[in-house]
């Protein structure tokens, strides 16, 4: 099959949105940022509050290019009801699908997600995420849902082609990925009925 090109690798960082923060998780997201920014890629977040837009904020310091996906319809929406943050965000799309919704449509996006920390909308992003055979990485040490994906993947025993990483290095989690999805991009398929 003839290698398919579509711009920039998307990198999604899906994680913790609200909750408690801890500084050192809180600078590794930073890192993660400055490391896909580094990597030549563009982020990919929902577009909210949280260790993912530490993350944006991390890969803006470096110059790279951010893209948020929000739940809302308009960027009055996004601020107002959602909380959500406008800044150093270079392109927003505006799903006015809901969190739940605009998850699809975020993972979907992505040649990698990345989990960090996270709670149910992250494990849902995962969800979609694996049994969609996409590449994922899984920045450990960081709480929440990240610390418990090995846990799942032997609770749920379903193979679907997704190639995990694990690593409490930012930078070396993004490395490996990127590296991985240059040498063998991902064929995503309908895997729906499978398993």
């Amino acid at each position: 099959m003839k290698e398919l090109y579509c711009g920039l690798i998307k990198v999604g960082v899906m994680g913790s949105a609200g909750g408690k923060m801890d500084k050192s998780i809180t600078e590794r997201c930073r890192e993660l940022g400055r490391t896909i920014a580094r990597e030549g890629c563009a982020i990919l977040t929902g577009g909210c509050p949280g260790l993912p837009h530490e993350a944006i904020l991390g890969c803006k310091e470096k110059g790279g290019i951010t893209i948020g996906v929000s739940p809302a319809l308009s960027i009055q929406e996004h601020v107002e009801r959602y909380g959500s943050p406008t800044d150093n965000i270079d392109v927003m799309i505006f799903t006015g699908s809901g969190l739940m919704g605009r998850e699809i449509i975020g993972v979907r996006s992505c040649d990698i997600v990345l989990i960090v920390g996270g709670r149910s909308g992250t494990l849902g992003e995962f969800a979609i995420a694996y049994d969609e055979g996409r590449m994922i990485g899984v920045l450990t040490d960081t709480g929440g849902v990240a610390d418990h994906i090995k846990e799942i993947l032997d609770i749920i025993k379903k193979p679907t082609g997704s190639r995990m990483f694990f690593d409490d290095d930012p930078v070396r989690l993004v490395e490996r990925c990127v590296a991985s999805f240059k040498a063998e991009p991902p064929i995503i398929m309908e895997r729906e009925a499978r398993g």
